[in-house]
């Protein structure tokens, strides 16, 4: 949990208050983790230096048990009962090591973000290409990797390495001379953090996907959050460009106000962006759409790619490509190759004839909107979700859940509902919009979920898993 949580001593002591019968081991029974501990050499700097804690503390103890009463037996004793109490206050000893270790752990830090700078920069020839937004980095990251892999050798950071470790181990370890296309994800969860990435990767060309109601927690406001996102394009270089998704008012807000060399994107405003789609067709197969530039270009696309907000991720891509020098053709050609990205809107094959769709990557408003109408699109079969629910949204989280059980009643005629306290607001909606009662099941586990779904599902039927939340989260 410590690793998960960023190695933060704060975060993770903070779970281990929200926890305590996990952080404790006072639950007789042990959930599976969904992300086991990676042994990285971070990983084991913390195991040994909470090992010593441990040891330490142990020894102190029982040497003080042995001066008082003068009696091995006693020792002996002491060392096991120590021992046994140990074991239950390992998330304080562990608490205590991370704190311990992060002063350390900083300054290592530093080396490896020096380095991996100091490469960036000697590579004159290298075009970096910054993605940020309050979802959608990911699937886009890819997106533009592979549009543009049709000219250029290109780098992505891989799966959501989108912080300054995780980029500087990408560039130190994986960035070759070969390569003129490096693609990098940047996320934050504060201010600062996209600027300390920016003024690692020195990107050239930045794309903003969406600004929404992500990690509220930690931003505490909207604005906070477009401040953070902003840095990267104020980061750019004067001769840099900037990539827009204009349909998303809050990143409108932020094109408005640059004055650098800018490309916009969007769907709904057609009349004020630079490249766009019309004539959308999804089906179980994938999607299909019209590609226009405001220049007069227009060419068809297929993707297998789901949903309009995947739409929204290839236009930034083929945004990206044309910044780069891509004609028309390539762009489509490099569209037709992406695939999906695992747990964001896929299709699972299934043997029995059910169509499944995996939204499980962390759900939020606008992607959660975007899944149920993808679903809306099958008009075959009844069609069943399974959702714990949204997270990270601070005081809107029970707003935004209710919101979605409103619009999972407006499409759906099943909802399995994972967690009873985190979905109440959920079930709240979907008795709202007049949910059938008898068509809604709240379960504690996925596992239970699976089990109604064996028995609910039959071919042609539609089973979207919208969110599956990490293991900081339980109840």
């Amino acid at each position: 949990m410590s690793q998960l949580e960023g190695y933060e001593p704060k975060e993770y002591l903070k779970w281990v208050k929200n926890n305590k019968d996990t952080a404790f081991n006072l639950k007789s029974t042990a959930k599976p983790v969904k992300k086991p501990l990676v042994m990285t050499d971070r990983a084991k700097r913390l195991y040994m230096c909470n090992f010593i804690i441990n040891v330490v503390l142990l020894a102190v103890l029982t040497s003080l048990m042995h001066l008082l009463f003068n009696f091995i037996a006693i020792s002996i004793i002491s060392f096991l009962v120590f021992s046994f109490i140990f074991y239950y206050l390992q998330p304080l000893t562990v608490y205590l090591s991370t704190a311990i270790m992060k002063p350390l752990e900083l300054h290592i830090n530093k080396g490896y973000y020096l380095q991996a700078q100091n490469k960036i920069m000697k590579r004159k020839d290298l075009t970096v290409i910054g993605i940020t937004g309050s979802f959608g980095k990911t699937s886009t990251k890819f997106i533009v990797g592979t549009i543009l892999s049709q000219r250029y050798k290109v780098l992505n950071t891989p799966e959501s390495y989108n912080t300054p470790m995780g980029l500087s181990k990408v560039i130190n370890n994986e960035l070759k001379e070969e390569h003129q296309v490096f693609v990098a994800e940047m996320g934050a969860k504060k201010i600062g953090e996209i600027r300390e990435l920016a003024e690692l990767a020195k990107p050239k060309i930045g794309i903003i996907t969406s600004i929404g109601p992500v990690h509220i927690e930690t931003f505490k406001n909207i604005d906070n959050i477009m401040k953070t996102k902003y840095e990267l394009i104020e980061e750019l270089p004067t001769d840099g460009i900037a990539i827009f998704n204009y349909d998303n008012e809050y990143v409108r807000k932020l094109a408005d106000k640059t004055f650098k060399e800018k490309i916009l994107y969007g769907i709904e405003l057609k009349d004020k962006v630079d490249i766009y789609v019309e004539d959308i067709e999804i089906s179980e197969k994938g999607s299909s759409f019209t590609l226009k530039h405001k220049d007069g270009r227009s060419i068809r696309c297929t993707t297998k790619l789901l949903g309009k907000h995947n739409i929204y991720n290839i236009l930034a891509g083929a945004a990206a490509a044309l910044s780069m020098g891509l004609d028309f053709d390539e762009i489509k050609e490099g569209i037709s190759k992406i695939e999906p990205v695992e747990h964001r809107l896929n299709l699972i094959d299934s043997p029995n004839g059910v169509i499944i769709i995996d939204d499980a990557f962390n759900s939020n408003p606008e992607g959660t909107k975007a899944a149920l109408d993808v679903i809306s699109q099958f008009k075959e079969g009844k069609k069943i979700i399974i959702t714990p629910g949204m997270i990270e949204l601070g005081e809107m989280e029970e707003r935004y859940n209710k919101e979605f059980g409103v619009n999972i009643g407006k499409v759906c005629d099943y909802a399995i509902l994972v967690g009873e306290k985190r979905t109440r607001p959920i079930y709240e909606g979907l008795k709202e919009s007049n949910f059938k009662e008898d068509h809604i099941f709240v379960v504690n586990s996925l596992d239970e979920a699976t089990k109604i779904i064996a028995n609910l599902a039959k071919p042609k039927d539609v089973v979207l898993f919208e969110n599956d939340l990490p293991d900081t989260y339980s109840e």
